[in-house]
């Protein structure tokens, strides 16, 4: 046989096992694997024994869940930053004509748009989830719709919110509002948290009551070329910009300030009754209120510090003019959060979401978050261990570093320790906190009945108990709920306090509900839980391992979101069916009573 045949023929095999296997994987998507049956029954069995209610779960719409499997074969495709204007706002690609190519001391390019850019800031917009929550709270109360929205796009839309507002019309997101291409502000709608909007907030507010929940103050009276854009250097040369932009850079000391989040960090929203009434507002996140309270609120060590973290030496901050001096320190635009199943989503199906973020881009913003994450967020000791008999007792210490709870924001967020002790030969003699794949926790009474939730312990001795810190609302009638616009209170609030938080003089907002109140053992920086294990009929040495995990989306939370059949819950929902559920490991330590 001639070598061209052979390459022809070597081909043709390639091709049919090539379309033999995609037609395998669409055929394993529709028909679970023998493996997946086990996994599932493994599951089954585990849940029926923990005396707890049934399990719910809501599944995608096959239809969209076949929609969502053909789009991740076009994932986020990459292209241009927007480059939208309106009579205050403008697109970043317009910054970006000076602000890129920008490197620091090391050579490392530093550029704001290329950093910002693969950001959830970037992202507000069009964050499924969000969207998703948006369509379910007006769904619940369609009543209040206008109220929803307003509250929703302010910081999730500022610039369209605020330009509208600027010209005296209407402040909507669904239907005719920012969402529809049709609507002259869209394109500033859609482009999230960018440039021009952190830096023409004024000081006015900022850091007040006044100025939370999106309040903060841009001047939309002044024109070109003298509206104000702020910076964190003094002495700004003015004619480039003034001349390009019609804005004019100016010195802004609170750019650098915790209270310049806080506009949007620190969020308060409506509650209602069962009939619709409006009863107050709910501390639905409180970042910066948590952080006032923290030794980094008390040194002043602001969340840029974190955040935004410093380049390496003085960077210049513009391509022009030429004889522009570096600056020092300068903020890198990381804006490094704590979500990257969202990233992860927003990468995976950015075609169907219309982000121009390119893959690449995305992988470098999560490789970010899951260090600080990893490295930055807490960690794991042992305080004691000891064997007596049958029983094995160990403390376990959760020291946490961060300038707010861990976790923060809104309070679909949740951590929680994984503990497993096995005997000589491996075999598993207790196990806390173990991540069923759908995303639920074993033991977990939330996920298993979605009026209930799982205490704070002090003293855990049962598989189905399980230290998991999180925030758990309830409504006017002190029931456990999902629904913001019914939340009024928290029925439990054990989140990780801050280092330098004293639970005694907490304000009511960012106070520690439940049982942790009186847990001595739960202070700022940390939390010690003891575990008991009785290891009868069971083989020493004993090995311990101990996980800390977080996850953003708490299953309870995903579950309730989609019992909304509208179009938004049902894309999301196939989205996050799809998508790997595996909780963010935080910290970890093995160990062995033979030591």
């Amino acid at each position: 046989m001639s070598r061209r045949k052979i390459i022809t023929t070597l081909y043709v095999v390639f091709l049919f096992s090539y379309l033999f296997y995609l037609t395998s994987c669409l055929r394993e998507v529709e028909e679970p694997t023998a493996t997946q049956e086990a996994v599932s029954q493994s599951t089954d069995a585990v849940e029926s024994a923990v005396p707890s209610a049934t399990t719910t779960s809501v599944a995608a719409p096959p239809e969209a869940t076949e929609q969502i499997i053909r789009l991740a074969l076009n994932p986020a495709p990459g292209g241009p930053l927007s480059n939208f204007q309106t009579e205050d706002f403008m697109g970043p690609s317009i910054c970006a004509t000076c602000h890129i190519g920008l490197i620091d001391q090391s050579g490392k390019d530093v550029s704001m748009p290329s950093d910002w850019r693969s950001t959830m800031m970037a992202h507000a917009a069009i964050d499924p989830v969000w969207q998703a929550k948006v369509s379910s709270e007006v769904a619940r109360n369609p009543e209040l719709q206008e109220v929803i929205e307003q509250k929703c796009v302010t910081c999730h839309m500022p610039m369209a919110t605020t330009q509208a507002l600027a010209e005296g019309l209407p402040v909507e997101a669904l239907d005719d509002g920012f969402y529809n291409p049709e609507h002259p502000y869209h394109p500033a709608g859609i482009d999230g948290v960018s440039c021009t909007l952190c830096h023409q907030i004024t000081e006015e507010n900022l850091g007040t009551m006044e100025g939370f929940s999106g309040h903060y103050v841009i001047d939309t009276a002044s024109v070109a070329p003298n509206r104000l854009i702020y910076g964190p250097y003094q002495n700004p040369l003015v004619n480039q910009m003034r001349n390009h932009t019609g804005y004019t850079p100016a010195y802004g000391k609170h750019m650098l300030s915790a209270e310049h989040c806080a506009t949007c960090h620190n969020l308060y929203t409506p509650f209602v009754d069962s009939e619709g009434t409006i009863l107050g507002e709910f501390p639905e996140q409180t970042a910066y209120t948590e952080w006032q309270y923290s030794e980094f609120g008390a040194q002043t060590e602001s969340c840029q510090s974190c955040h935004m973290p410093f380049a390496d030496g003085a960077v210049k901050i513009s391509q022009m003019p030429g004889r522009l001096a570096a600056r020092e320190p300068f903020y890198q635009h990381y804006f490094v959060g704590g979500n990257t199943f969202m990233l992860e989503i927003l990468a995976n199906w950015g075609g169907d979401l219309g982000v121009s973020t390119t893959q690449q881009e995305f992988q470098e913003t999560i490789a970010r978050v899951e260090q600080q994450l990893s490295q930055n967020t807490a960690a794991l000791s042992l305080k004691e261990l000891g064997l007596s008999g049958d029983l094995l007792e160990m403390e376990l210490q959760v020291e946490v570093f961060t300038g707010h709870k861990f976790p923060t924001s809104i309070p679909t967020r949740r951590a929680w320790l994984h503990v497993v002790v096995s005997d000589t030969n491996g075999k598993i003699v207790f196990e806390s906190g173990k991540q069923n794949p759908d995303g639920s926790i074993q033991g977990n009474a939330a996920d298993l009945d979605p009026l209930a939730f799982e205490t704070h312990y002090e003293v855990i001795t049962q598989p189905d108990q399980v230290q998991i810190y999180e925030g758990i609302m309830q409504n006017s009638d002190e029931e456990v709920t999902y629904t913001l616009l019914r939340a009024g209170s928290f029925a439990k609030d054990n989140r990780l306090l801050p280092p330098g938080a004293d639970k005694e003089t907490l304000p009511a907002d960012i106070a520690v509900y439940g049982l942790a109140a009186q847990d001595a053992d739960f202070v700022g920086g940390g939390d010690s839980v003891r575990y008991q294990v009785n290891t009868s009929g069971f083989e020493g040495p004993f090995t311990v391992n101990a996980e800390l995990l977080y996850e953003t989306l708490s299953y309870r939370f995903v579950q309730d979101l989609l019992q909304d059949e509208t179009e938004l819950t049902e894309r999301f929902g196939a989205y996050y069916a799809n998508s790997d559920k595996t909780a963010t490991l935080i910290a970890s330590l093995e160990l062995s009573t033979e030591n």
